[in-house]
């Protein structure tokens, strides 16, 4: 019995002894799991981008995690390709790109409570608001002299704090199908009066053939976005704004009603597509290059998929119209792909080198050509189809967006879907109002 009990407790040795050996790692590992975590697995795609045959790894190789909100393919190469460049020239800095897509927001407040960020992260219009204290201060670094005058006080706080380089800032206005307001001798509009008479005429000049506006309810989003867009034009934007009341918590609500309300008439009017509530945004490229849809809402992201159907579509941009008599247009945007650096990470320096890397002006100028927006430093050459857009208005005033600033998280989601249900017709332009009021209130005290 001794000797049988002995050659077990042999055993149980042997098979803990292997199973140490096998659990040890090189406490130098160089890569992260498929969500970014920290770890020692093997590395992913992104990361494996980087490294070249100039950069050869050495024992002690370095890892830098970068996250970023950019989704579309062929910009996230893009990033890559630079990141690869960086390698290069930082043969035992290896680089790992996560675009965790319409996750990030979720996976990015989570590693926020853990206290546990990527090295180099998008603060995608949140920099200082929700990130700040996350963020180490770069105004110190070359390139944070060169903000462009419309950037500089987005990325900046109240002590001079610079929190993020911004690659693209974002200048969100209307879109237009330059052939359609040709056909019909219009000039782009600057009032909304000037907008609203422009659908009027597209509308029966084409017979109902072209749609003045596409929306999705779907994708509610867009009309979230109107009214975000709008809620500047309205109550930001004129000299005398309700900026104060909206901060301090005592606005009067029941003046949201006149901007539900002229949503409601845009959509009673048929100015927008009948099928608002099951459309969905995919569905807007094609139609736009057939040229079924006049205006969109935002940014013209979505012209390279509208070049796929047509390769001789034009579309133009111009500033948000005016909404409030004596009033001048306007562009709702800021920090759009921005990379900011964990102030308590722990490859700090190599993170603001990463950084300096992508603010040198040979890289800018390749981000600016790719997103097809204009670049958060001065001086940035670029030249796609709507750079001498954005040149021509440059001097306009950028304002952040709406929600980020004025209204307490969670509100974005509460004028998306009610405003869906105002176009349904389940709720009228009052009870818009009513709904915005105690949901800001309810957020606001949490």
């Amino acid at each position: 019995m001794r000797r049988t009990l002995l050659s077990v407790v042999a055993v149980i040795l042997t098979i803990s002894m292997i199973l140490a050996g096998c659990s040890s790692r090189p406490s130098s590992g160089t890569s992260t799991d498929n969500k970014g975590n920290s770890g020692t697995t093997a590395p992913t795609t992104a990361a494996a981008t980087t490294n070249t045959p100039d950069a050869k790894p050495s024992g002690d190789k370095l890892k830098l995690t970068v996250y970023s909100t950019i989704t579309e393919l062929p910009n996230q190469e893009m990033m890559k390709g630079i990141a690869a460049d960086f390698t290069k020239e930082n043969p035992n800095i290896a680089v790992e790109f996560q675009f965790p897509g319409a996750e990030y927001e979720n996976i990015l407040k989570v590693k926020m409570a853990a206290n546990d960020l990527p090295d180099v992260f998008d603060t995608h219009g949140w920099a200082i608001i929700r990130y700040g204290k996350y963020l180490a201060d770069l105004r110190d670094e070359p390139w944070a002299k060169n903000m462009t005058d419309t950037i500089k006080p987005v990325v900046t706080d109240k002590d001079g704090k610079v929190e993020a380089l911004v690659m693209s800032e974002a200048k969100d206005g209307i879109s237009y199908n330059a052939e359609i307001l040709e056909k019909y001798s219009i000039q782009p509009p600057k009032t909304f009066d000037e907008l609203m008479a422009a659908a009027e005429k597209i509308k029966t000049s084409s017979n109902n053939a072209v749609t003045p506006f596409f929306m999705s309810g779907v994708d509610n989003g867009m009309i979230g976005g109107f009214s975000d867009l709008y809620a500047t034009s309205m109550y930001i934007s004129p000299a005398a704004n309700d900026a104060k009341t909206l901060l301090d918590g005592t606005f009067d609500w029941n003046k949201w009603t006149p901007l539900a309300q002229k949503l409601q008439d845009m959509n009673k009017k048929g100015y927008i597509n009948k099928d608002v509530l099951t459309a969905k945004y995919s569905d807007m490229p094609q139609l736009f290059a057939q040229g079924k849809v006049a205006f969109v809402f935002g940014a013209p992201s979505f012209a390279d998929e509208v070049y796929k159907y047509n390769k001789a579509a034009k579309i133009g941009i111009a500033p948000l119209t005016s909404m409030v008599a004596g009033d001048s247009q306007s562009f709702s945007g800021g920090e759009r792909y921005t990379m900011g650096a964990w102030k308590d990470g722990k490859h700090l320096a190599e993170s603001k080198k990463l950084i300096a890397f992508f603010a040198k002006s040979e890289n800018m100028s390749k981000i600016a050509n790719a997103t097809k927006l204009p670049a958060g430093l001065k001086n940035i050459e670029s030249k796609h189809e709507f750079s001498d857009y954005y040149k021509q208005f440059e001097s306009v005033r950028v304002f952040p967006y709406f929600d980020r600033v004025y209204l307490p998280n969670g509100m974005w989601d509460v004028m998306c879907k009610t405003g869906v249900a105002l176009l349904a017709g389940t709720v009228t332009p009052q009870q818009f109002s009513d709904k915005m009021k105690s949901e800001y209130l309810r957020l606001r005290n949490q």
